[in-house]
């Protein structure tokens, strides 16, 4: 049996991830560990590893988030991670890790599993997110990785420029398609009691995230949106916090100050789960911030995505996906254009571009075929005279 190790250390993450670890804890020829790290493990982004709990058995646990969200303390939080990976990893001795994304404590995990010549399977690479130092920390991770699942051909295609061989690189849609799939979501009513907060006649999905690569505008971003919303009327809000990036907590604690003043219209959570998340989208107008999800998992259910500032610049978006400035009167015209009666009849086509949400079989197949004891050794695969 080939010892396959994921680790999570988000929410979000863990969704995408879910029907893949639970295919491999059904494989007869392959045996699922887990790690569980990040914001999994803290009280403040609701110790979210008690959801994992529910659904398997956790390996370890690696405690990485210091009290800061400074870069110091990012940094800092990483050299920790690493380390902890590192003593893991010789404990559990897997034969390849699987790692999705581009978050730092991700990065550290694929050090460490470089550093152990422990074979890595990574998860939507070769995806680009300009205005964040994911991006940067993404094709990193690719070049420590030895297969690749990517979400598109357009990225499969990036991650082969990058120099890694077509041979080892599967296009096999995106993840959050498939819990799209198989979850049956929550009626209006389930979701309403699950979240204590009743509807309104119009309703948007709030997340916002820093634009790690620009330094201190975290603030005044995530005010010109709230004043945005301000100017909304007959809509409820559902916020969604942000993760622990740098200056994440200033963007919290204006979350808890606007609901904390406008109870009467607004919620906000830690994690909704993936449930309740994706059963949301089925009833919000809108999904609004900057979030992967509202280019990946919104489209599918035909609503509007308000996608805000330069964070998510360069990912593949479905004609579903309105670009904003992140400036109030750049975020007000978005909203005109979401509830425009034209732009209402052009959502009932939209297409989800990532593909058809059978990722998890798919890159099934590939591990079990795949002979680990020589791929640790790679050639770098250059496109000059291949075509």
């Amino acid at each position: 049996m080939k010892k396959v190790c994921v680790v999570t250390g988000t929410r979000a993450e863990y969704g995408l991830l879910y029907w893949l670890m639970k295919e491999i804890e059904l494989d007869s020829e392959l045996e699922l560990q887990i790690i569980v790290t990040g914001m999994h493990l803290s009280p403040e982004f609701g110790l979210t590893y008690k959801d994992i709990e529910k659904d398997f058995i956790i390996n370890k646990k690696i405690e990485m988030l210091l009290s800061s969200d400074t870069s110091i303390g990012i940094s800092k939080s990483m050299g920790l991670a690493q380390i902890s990976f590192a003593e893991n990893f010789e404990e559990l001795k897997p034969d390849l890790i699987i790692l999705l994304g581009d978050r730092y404590e991700i990065f550290s995990a694929a050090s460490a599993a470089m550093i152990s010549n422990i074979p890595i399977a990574h998860l939507h690479g070769g995806e680009t997110t300009e205005g964040a130092f994911d991006e940067s920390i993404r094709h990193s991770i690719t070049k420590m990785s030895h297969l690749h699942f990517t979400a598109s051909d357009e990225y499969k295609n990036r991650v082969v420029q990058l120099g890694e061989n077509p041979s080892r690189v599967f296009n096999v849609g995106g993840m959050g398609i498939e819990n799209i799939k198989r979850l049956k979501l929550l009626s209006k009513d389930e979701f309403e009691k699950s979240i204590d907060f009743k509807l309104n006649k119009k309703n948007i999905l709030v997340t916002f995230h820093p634009v790690t690569l620009e330094n201190s505008t975290a603030k005044e971003q995530f005010q010109e949106l709230l004043d945005a919303i301000d100017e909304l009327k007959d809509t409820n809000i559902i916020f969604t916090k942000a993760n622990s990036d740098t200056n994440g907590r200033i963007i919290n604690q204006m979350c808890d100050e606007y609901v904390s003043n406008n109870s009467s219209k607004s919620v906000e959570f830690s994690s909704l789960g993936q449930l309740r998340y994706l059963s949301a989208l089925q009833y919000v107008d809108a999904m609004v911030g900057n979030s992967s999800s509202g280019l990946i998992e919104a489209p599918s259910f035909k609503i509007a995505t308000v996608n805000i500032g330069d964070r998510q610049k360069g990912r593949l978006k479905a004609s579903s996906v309105i670009d904003c400035e992140s400036l109030r009167l750049s975020i007000s015209q978005a909203f005109e254009k979401v509830y425009s009666e034209e732009f209402k009849v052009l959502l009932k086509d939209v297409k989800n571009p990532y593909g058809d949400g059978c990722a998890s079989e798919k890159i099934i197949q590939e591990i079990k075929k795949v002979e680990l004891h020589n791929i640790l050794k790679k050639s770098f695969y250059d496109l000059k005279g291949k075509k």
